[in-house]
């Protein structure tokens, strides 16, 4: 059951973060620090509704025993258009259309514009084919559950998890596309509501078994979130091992999620170091992994003593970065080759000291 929401950023933010917390009783769920939250999102009624307009089909279409447009709501996934919809196009349409919708059923991109095509954009670019609405659902992807970062520990609050999500939206051609689950949580529910949800347990990203040590956590924006956790579930414990968190975000004056929580963590000692680095706020664009090498003696140090280091946040740059960040200071402050350095930081994902939770 949903609880709350919260925007985290404030007004003037070029993002849109909430922080969505839930009511986990009765539900028979429970979840440790550095777990996953899976929900069972439903597509926007009125992205649905668009797609049997452009069907031209009836809404109350039965099948299996439920509607058309029941089965696009909470069963299909309307983004992106899967191989298997222009498969289906391909035989019921000739000429160059035929062509084209085989070309795109098997990964070929004849104009420029797959990745833009979601299940909409699709129909509308192959007008008046006009699919068997049943052969039309069975073509589609099953919409798939979401999968969050905890931002909260049991030992704090008891029977409640909640998440830090942004929400996405962009736009493509002359139309606005949302995060089916992102904006099902930031407008379409509100507290009260129940969602379906599981948790996905965590393989290797866990708090170190030994509470006195010391634990470094990297991340910015929304990879917050399980070192909030972590945080939370070290506090509770009374762990006596140190916690440094590198976090950062855009601008500090709109983007600083948790401000509050986190400065008082740092007040208190909880967070030994908390370092922050803000790519909007100057002239010079400062990112996370900046900041580690600003305090690469200091991490070096950390790391000498015992100290895990985790990483939460987007796969494609921001982890790569932070390990070309930590090669750099492994091989500067602790004399190493760079071929020794890289050899380090391999030693220390199989030793279980750096870990991952990137997506």
């Amino acid at each position: 059951k949903v609880i709350s929401r919260r925007l985290l950023c404030k007004k003037g933010s070029l993002k849109e973060t909430w922080h969505v917390e839930f009511d986990l009783k009765d539900s028979g769920i429970d979840y440790t620090v550095g777990d996953a939250f899976g929900l069972f999102p439903a597509n926007h009624p009125d992205l649905a509704d668009a797609v049997i307009k452009a069907l031209d089909a009836p809404a109350d279409f039965p099948i299996g025993g439920r509607t058309l447009r029941e089965y696009l709501i909470d069963s299909v996934s309307l983004s992106p258009a899967p191989d298997m919809l222009f498969q289906l196009f391909s035989y019921i349409t000739g000429g160059e259309r035929r062509q084209k919708a085989r070309a795109l059923s098997g990964g070929e991109d004849p104009d420029g514009d797959a990745e833009t095509l979601d299940v909409l954009a699709a129909i509308e670019k192959f007008p008046g084919v006009r699919p068997d609405p049943e052969a039309f659902i069975e073509a589609l992807d099953p919409l798939q559950p979401r999968l969050y970062s905890i931002s909260s520990s049991p030992k704090m609050t008891t029977n409640q998890v909640s998440l830090t999500v942004d929400a996405v939206r962009y736009r493509i051609a002359d139309r606005d596309r949302h995060g089916v689950c992102s904006t099902l949580l930031a407008d379409r529910i509100e507290p009260g509501a129940t969602l379906k949800a599981y948790v996905q347990k965590a393989h290797a990203f866990a708090l170190p078994a030994d509470p006195n040590v010391p634990i470094i956590m990297i991340g910015p924006g929304t990879g917050v979130a399980p070192f909030r956790a972590f945080l939370q579930e070290r506090q509770a414990t009374k762990a006596p091992g140190r916690n440094w968190l590198f976090f950062g975000h855009q601008r500090s004056d709109f983007d600083f999620f948790y401000e509050d929580e986190l400065k008082a963590m740092r007040t208190s000692g909880l967070l030994a170091r908390l370092t922050l680095a803000w790519s909007r706020d100057g002239d010079q664009k400062i990112y996370v992994q900046d900041r580690m090498r600003d305090s690469g003696r200091d991490l070096w140090e950390w790391l000498t003593e015992g100290a895990h280091l985790y990483v939460c946040g987007d796969a494609k740059r921001m982890a790569k970065d932070v390990e070309m960040a930590l090669v750099d200071i492994v091989a500067q402050h602790g004399a190493r080759t760079p071929e020794e350095a890289s050899a380090f930081v391999t030693g220390l994902k199989k030793a279980g000291r750096y870990q991952q939770d990137v997506y």
